[in-house]
């Protein structure tokens, strides 16, 4: 009984001793809660890849002009008289073509120039505005392969074309022929030249292929004297670019990179593209090794008579190629082909 008085005395007490231990209760809980729900801490940013071997950098988001055939033409630094005529010649007509048919650059690597070398290509460039240089190549035959490939990712990346025109700086182009010829072919899939498929590979010189192992022909490429890709493929090998192996002959090389590719290889003979030219032909669309002389009459007999031979000369015979046979028996010389 005494403890029941006792207790009664202290209800008071101990009810709010109670309430005061609920509240701290509910107060901690509170704190547990919003501590379990807070926000948690933003992860750290991935790390922004580098433009380098293994990560590309992306193409510009607007082309810097657009073209139905971009001229790439391979030079040397040295070679300054050769662009000087080629820009006087058949090149002209790019400057005469409706505004959008043509764009042209001749492309040179930079790597290793003297100050003086570089100084010339400089003042060069200000008075034409028609140089590609690649900085970071240095310009010789056995990077040839390499240089094509830049010169294809820049052209991928800069600018807005549907088919791309490779020639060298010994070509004469009859570019107002190609112009109308490419305008009625669709800008995809397209691999346009002077095929050949019955190349032995090279053991010696400067075309030696140390590093060939597929098979003891090249595989059918078009000669590099002069040829045409629609843009796809361009992009293709810029996207390719890292995992495509380099061979000594840029020709042989895209042979080989667009060997797997569903693409359409159109054997002409009026791209005179071999290593030496097979003469003069009144149908010829391209005519590589060609002297500062013979591009030189080559245009003036085109200005004076509307042709491109003062007459006509077959020093070699053509052939058509024959897509049905095994690449090695491909490519029969027979007269009446220019």
């Amino acid at each position: 009984m005494k403890a029941l008085r006792r207790l009664s005395r202290h209800r008071t007490a101990l009810g709010l001793g109670g309430l005061s231990l609920c509240a701290a209760v509910l107060l901690y809980l509170a704190k547990c809660t919003s501590e379990g729900l807070r926000p948690l801490p933003a992860p750290p940013a991935l790390p922004q890849s580098q433009p380098g071997r293994g990560a590309r950098a992306a193409p510009p988001a607007a082309p810097e002009g657009s073209a139905l055939v971009a001229v790439v033409v391979m030079s040397g630094p040295k070679y300054g008289e050769r662009r000087s005529i080629i820009r006087s010649t058949w090149m002209a007509e790019a400057r005469r073509a409706p505004r959008g048919r043509v764009w042209s650059r001749f492309v040179v690597g930079t790597a290793g120039l003297s100050a003086e070398e570089l100084r010339s290509l400089e003042l060069e460039q200000s008075r034409h505005r028609d140089l590609l240089l690649l900085p970071e190549l240095r310009d010789s035959y056995e990077n040839l392969t390499a240089k094509v490939l830049a010169t294809y990712a820049w052209l991928d990346a800069h600018l807005d074309f549907q088919f791309a025109l490779k020639a060298d700086d010994d070509t004469f182009v009859r570019l107002d022929v190609l112009v109308e010829e490419l305008r009625a072919k669709e800008p995809r899939r397209l691999y346009w030249g002077f095929f050949s498929g019955r190349g032995r590979v090279k053991s010696g010189g400067k075309w030696k292929e140390s590093a060939w192992l597929l098979c003891d022909y090249y595989l059918p490429y078009a000669l590099g004297g002069g040829y045409v890709i629609s843009a796809d493929l361009v992009r293709y090998l810029r996207l390719s670019r890292d995992y495509l192996n380099l061979w000594q002959s840029e020709d042989v090389s895209l042979g080989v990179w667009l060997a797997p590719i569903d693409v359409k290889r159109v054997h002409d003979p009026r791209f005179d593209t071999e290593y030496k030219s097979r003469g003069c032909n009144n149908k010829y669309i391209v005519t590589h090794k060609q002297s500062i002389e013979d591009m030189l009459e080559k245009h003036q007999t085109l200005a004076k008579e509307g042709k491109l031979c003062k007459e006509e000369v077959k020093l070699r015979l053509s052939y058509m190629y024959d897509w049905g046979v095994p690449p090695s028996q491909c490519c029969q010389r027979k007269d009446g082909i220019p």
